[in-house]
C-alpha cells in the first residue's frame, strides 16, 4: 500500500486526463470477490450500468489489484454502493489509508456465493464476470448482473435537498468525498 502525501488533484496541469476524470465524479462503490483468506476488495468510481436482459455492470479496475485477480480467478463478485459513513472504509480499500488487521476487519462483511458483502451497504449487485480487456492503464471488466438489492435512499422524496444523513450515498469528486 502506498499512501501519498500530496493531493492527487492539487496541480490540474500535472495530468489533465486525471483532472477531467476527477471532475466527473461518481458514487463510490466497493467491489469484492473471493472467500476466506482469499478475499479482495477495491474502491471503484469508474463504472456504468448497461440495461438489458440480463443487465451488466462495466468497471475500470486496476489490472494489478488483488480484487481484479480474484474476480478473474473466481468469475464472481459483489459491487456495493457505499454510504457517507463508509468514507474511511473507502479510503482503506483504495489503499490510501492504513487498515490495521486488514481491510475486511473494518466493516461487517458476510461471505456470500459471489464474495464478501458489506452488511450496511446502500445496495449491492452480485455479478458474474463475462469478459475483461485492457483499456489504457485499466482493465475493463464486463459483468453480468445476477442479483440486485437496493436499500431505501434518504433524501429521495420530492422537495428533499441533499441529505446530511450518514445514510446518504458517498460520492467522490476532485479528490474529495461528498454526500448525495
Amino acid at each position: 500500500m502506498t499512501i501519498h502525501s500530496t493531493h492527487p488533484f492539487a496541480d490540474p496541469h500535472r495530468d489533465p486526463f486525471k483532472a477531467l476524470r476527477g471532475r466527473l465524479g461518481g458514487v463510490v462503490t466497493l467491489w469484492t470477490a473471493g472467500t476466506g483468506s482469499e478475499r479482495a476488495g477495491l474502491t471503484v468510481t469508474s463504472l456504468m450500468v448497461a440495461n438489458g436482459e440480463p443487465g451488466r455492470v462495466l468497471g475500470l479496475l486496476d489490472p494489478d489489484a488483488d480484487l481484479t485477480l480474484a474476480l478473474e480467478e473466481t468469475g464472481r463478485g459483489v459491487v456495493q454502493l457505499l454510504r457517507w459513513r463508509h468514507r474511511d472504509l473507502a479510503e482503506m480499500f483504495a489503499g490510501v489509508a492504513p487498515a490495521p488487521g486488514g481491510v475486511f476487519r473494518h466493516g461487517d462483511f458476510a461471505d456470500g456465493p459471489a464474495g464478501p458483502r458489506l452488511a450496511d451497504a446502500a445496495g449491492w449487485v452480485e455479478v458474474r464476470l463475462e469478459g475483461a480487456v485492457d483499456v489504457g492503464w485499466s482493465r475493463l471488466v464486463t459483468c453480468v448482473v445476477e442479483a440486485v438489492e437496493l436499500a431505501d435512499e434518504p433524501g429521495t422524496q420530492p422537495g428533499d435537498g441533499p441529505s446530511d444523513s450518514p445514510d446518504a450515498l458517498l460520492v467522490h469528486r476532485r479528490g474529495r468525498y461528498s454526500r448525495v
